[in-house]
């Protein structure tokens, strides 16, 4: 019996800058600022700490880190945390933009991270809540700089409220 399935072919793009110096200023500050809660990250255990900053359309910019806890995995990212408190300080204002930036105490990270499943999950449900793309921008400690227009490059195929109807 001959197969009959056929092929999907997903495509995505990014932009990529040689550094965070070639983003426009807008988002340079909001690296930096999501650099800066790394540095008030939570991670004794994995060495790994995470930096979320997130540029709201009224213009206000939260931030948030990752928070581990011994009782695995009670702890919770950066970008989630950011984007929770968020939504929590300024219900109904939709997300623009988050900046994430990561620290390894073991190694210097020169490749953008990008966030995690539950991480783009949860990105993908703020887009649908607010019917918009979300800018995601991602980095290491240094090098390149990777932007993504939405979470459905990350993401292909997300599962959202449509598929609960």
């Amino acid at each position: 019996m001959k197969d009959k399935a056929t092929k999907l072919t997903i495509n995505t793009s990014f932009d990529v800058y040689s550094s965070a110096d070639d983003l426009p200023e807008e988002e340079q500050e909001l690296l930096r600022k999501a650099k800066k809660a790394v540095k008030t990250a939570y991670a004794p255990y994995s060495g790994f700490n995470v930096g979320a900053a997130i540029l709201l359309n009224n213009g206000k910019v939260v931030t948030g880190n990752n928070q581990e806890n011994a009782a695995y995995p009670s702890g919770l990212c950066a970008e989630r945390v950011a984007l929770f408190y968020a939504n929590a300080s300024y219900p109904n204002v939709g997300v623009k933009t988050i900046a994430v930036s990561v620290k390894s105490n073991t190694q210097v990270i020169t490749e953008p991270v990008s966030p995690c499943g539950s991480c783009r999950q949860v990105i993908a449900e703020y887009e649908n809540l607010y019917g918009a793309p979300i800018r995601i921008i991602m980095s290491g400690e240094t090098g390149k700089v990777y932007v993504s227009e939405s979470i459905e490059n990350l993401l292909p195929l997300v599962f959202n409220k449509k598929h609960l109807k």
